[in-house]
């Protein structure tokens, strides 16, 4: 892990820790990095799945009991 001064405006970080509920800078931004980048990956997955049509037989077939 490394080491970093960054200069953080108060008021953003004063509703960045009310919005994650964290006490500490470094676990809101934390929290903040880690919300970031699961965004991301969700946006990830959703341009994929929209980049295939969608097959409703394999939908079907995945409910029926085996």
């Amino acid at each position: 892990m490394t080491k970093r001064l960054v200069d953080i405006d108060d008021e953003l970080l004063k509703r960045a820790r009310a919005a994650a509920g964290t006490d500490t800078i470094r676990a809101t931004v934390e929290t903040a990095l880690k919300r970031l980048a699961d965004h991301e990956l969700g946006i990830q997955h959703v341009r994929r799945l929209r980049s295939r049509p969608l097959d409703l037989s394999l939908i079907e077939e995945a409910r029926r009991p085996r």
